[in-house]
């Protein structure tokens, strides 16, 4: 497979991202610019910040990433060596929307990743998700080559993606890299429209002392992921030299799994009157479909991945932060 020879961006190269104004965009592009200073970060999305200190601390372009002509305007003013495309609709909300989800997460890509090859951007991010699996995926420690089978609109666009992102390397030698994300939870963002959002919403209750209704059953298990791990899973597959990267589709990435008992529990330390029902709707036909357990050896092999975080240290951090911003309101 023809892989390309880019090295890794560094300091005083531009990186651009695309849906800077979502859960990992936020904190990415925070991240980011700390490393490569602000003004070489880009931050586009399809709508003016929220968050002013995070995005208009740096470069900001209004951009919908399936207006290709506005896209190749972005790109050539700002020359980026990287670009991280992170536009998507996610699982639930593409679920209700079906054609502008594909229409979305597909032509969006190619428009990225035609761009990056005509407008020679050396290094593409795009994430993938857990979706890509389906109810035929062996369920437990789920491995990276494996039966995928998905049955939402999420999940079948995720895929696709996957294999164009693997063809465009093998056609045109463009440096691709993605990973597949578990559920993501973070104190910095109000969850967005995916079947694990639940794992964020539930802290945001026990702080504010409501009850929390959940709609998956109590022992639904799924794959999560701090925003932490997140933001270095990424970072690390992006900064690791292109000849370590095996997977050009997109790597297995875990960290911990647990259930909305188990949360609950974990919450519970510090809240111990806090309250959870359940009331399962149609995400749980999604969660049910998806993986309880990720085999990401193949990511701890190529470059090194190892999580830091575990579910009850996530939950003291997440906490502490959530209390921090009620105090400071």
């Amino acid at each position: 497979m023809a892989t390309s020879s880019a090295s890794p961006a560094t300091p005083g190269d531009t990186v651009l991202i695309i849906g800077a104004g979502g859960q990992l965009g936020l904190e990415l592009t925070h991240e980011l610019r700390r490393i490569y200073g602000a003004s070489n970060v880009v931050a586009a999305d399809v709508r003016a910040p929220k968050d002013a200190e995070t995005l208009e601390a740096g470069p900001f372009e209004l951009l919908d990433v399936l207006d290709k002509p506005r896209l190749e305007e972005v790109v050539q003013k700002y020359k980026p060596k990287q670009v991280y495309h992170l536009a998507a609709l996610l699982s639930a909300t593409a679920e209700k929307n079906p054609k502008f989800g594909w229409q979305l997460n597909m032509d969006g890509l190619f428009n990225v990743l035609d761009a990056a090859v005509d407008l020679g951007v050396q290094q593409v991010y795009w994430p993938s998700s857990i979706a890509v699996f389906g109810p035929d995926t062996p369920r437990e420690n789920t491995p990276q080559l494996t039966i995928m089978n998905p049955n939402t609109v999420y999940g079948i666009s995720k895929l696709a993606g996957e294999q164009w992102c693997e063809w465009y390397c093998r056609k045109h030698g463009l440096d691709v890299r993605s990973l597949r994300y578990p559920g993501l939870i973070g104190y910095k963002s109000l969850p967005g429209g995916g079947t694990t959002d639940y794992a964020v919403d539930i802290y945001h209750k026990a702080v504010a002392g409501e009850a929390y209704e959940c709609f998956l059953k109590e022992d639904t298990y799924l794959p999560m992921m701090y925003m932490p791990d997140a933001l270095k899973a990424t970072l690390d597959l992006m900064h690791a030299p292109a000849d370590s990267i095996a997977v050009r589709s997109s790597y297995n990435l875990g960290a911990m799994s647990f259930s909305p008992a188990e949360i609950t529990a974990s919450i519970q330390r510090h809240y111990p009157d806090f309250g959870v029902t359940y009331q399962p709707d149609s995400r749980q036909q999604i969660a049910d479909s998806w993986p309880a357990s990720i085999d990401d050896s193949q990511a701890r092999h190529d470059w090194h991945w190892q999580p830091q975080f575990t579910l009850d240290k996530m939950t003291d951090d997440m906490l502490l932060h959530l209390k921090e911003a009620v105090v400071l309101k």
